[in-house]
């Protein structure tokens, strides 16, 4: 017995070990740990021999305390029983699990990212909302661009519609020295001018007068003045060119449409026939605008005179009755007529 027990405190004895520092391979230091753990304790059944010798040893010594049991813990021994613990137990995945694992680390990523993109507001999804709509009109379905038109939508624009949408500008080319234009004023050729490039007037830029001869009107002028419609201006052949500028009076209001007052006039004798002619037209038209005018005062006058003075007018409370007088026979139309005596009514009738 005491050869055992001898043999057994020199296998527990911490001491012995510790006391010794001895630099021990690392696969010694597992092999060491593993035959210790498997004769005493008997947690690791690794070897049938191991087993069998740890129950032989438990049998024997049942009155031993669990801690003598415990191997001595040291920071080399703890790493090392860690590594042949780690590559016992190391588990195998199947395909299923690994494709399962990968389909969820993917979806975390896509949650992670929209979150990002959440808080950042300059970074914009890829994924759009299709918002086009769809109209179905007789049988053929439209997809409204939000331009204005509607398109098929299976038909696609042609390179000739393209080109049709598209204004596009040309620049004139350099004029031989016979087709140079003569200006009217001075009777020199010139190249080019701002009357000639915009209203077709040849006239060039020094001879232009910017006061009276060559002024440009609004439309209301060329209206008002010359008496002239939208229909002259703008339908009747040839149309009148004009430009645009932006309004003076406010510049939140509509373009301006400048005429040249020469060929406003030239389209005003077109309609009217004759200056006297638009004159005569001018002076009724004044006088129907003055006439208007003093009938609107006498209205407000008469209101202010019965606000003021009520006593003087009577009002009348309720509805004209009209009184007629005796028919009268009109030979000409064979009909007879019949008039109020008070406002003055006639109406006419026919007898059976």
């Amino acid at each position: 017995m005491s050869s055992k027990t001898q043999q057994k405190r020199s296998i527990f004895d911490d001491s012995d070990e510790l006391s010794v520092p001895m630099k021990k391979s690392k696969f010694e230091a597992q092999k060491k740990n593993g035959s210790d753990s498997s004769k005493n304790c008997g947690i690791r059944k690794t070897h049938k021999t191991t087993g069998r010798k740890t129950k032989s040893t438990n049998d024997k010594s049942p009155t031993e305390s669990p801690q003598e049991c415990e191997p001595s813990k040291t920071p080399e021994k703890d790493q090392d029983d860690s590594v042949v613990v780690a590559k016992k137990d190391k588990l195998v995945l199947s395909p299923a699990q690994r494709a399962r694992m990968e389909q969820n680390r993917q979806q975390a990523l896509l949650i992670r990212q929209d979150k990002i993109n959440r808080r950042n507001p300059y970074v914009k999804n890829e994924e759009k909302k299709d918002t086009t709509k769809v109209l179905q009109i007789n049988n053929t379905k439209l997809i409204d661009t939000g331009a204005g038109f509607f398109i098929e939508e299976n038909g696609e624009l042609s390179n000739d519609d393209i080109l049709a949408g598209i204004k596009l500008v040309y620049e004139p080319g350099p004029l031989l020295e016979i087709d140079r234009p003569h200006c009217l004023e001075c009777e020199k050729p010139f190249d080019n001018s701002f009357l000639l490039q915009n209203f077709d007037h040849p006239t060039c830029d020094k001879c232009k007068e910017s006061d009276d001869k060559h002024a440009l009107i609004p439309k209301t002028d060329a209206r008002n003045e010359y008496l002239l419609k939208d229909v002259d201006i703008e339908k009747r052949e040839p149309p009148l060119k004009y430009i645009l500028r932006k309004n003076p009076h406010n510049s939140r209001w509509g373009d301006m449409k400048l005429y040249l007052k020469l060929q406003v006039e030239k389209r005003a004798l077109e309609v009217w026939g004759s200056e006297e002619a638009i004159e005569s037209a001018m002076k009724k038209k004044e006088d129907q605008s003055e006439l208007r005018k003093q009938k609107r005062f006498n209205k407000k006058m008469k209101e202010l005179r019965m606000n003021v003075r009520s006593s003087l007018y009577t009002r009348a409370t309720k509805n004209h009755e009209h009184e007629y007088d005796e028919e009268v026979y009109l030979p000409d139309e064979d009909e007879y007529s019949r008039t109020c005596k008070t406002c003055g009514h006639s109406y006419t009738f026919d007898k059976m």
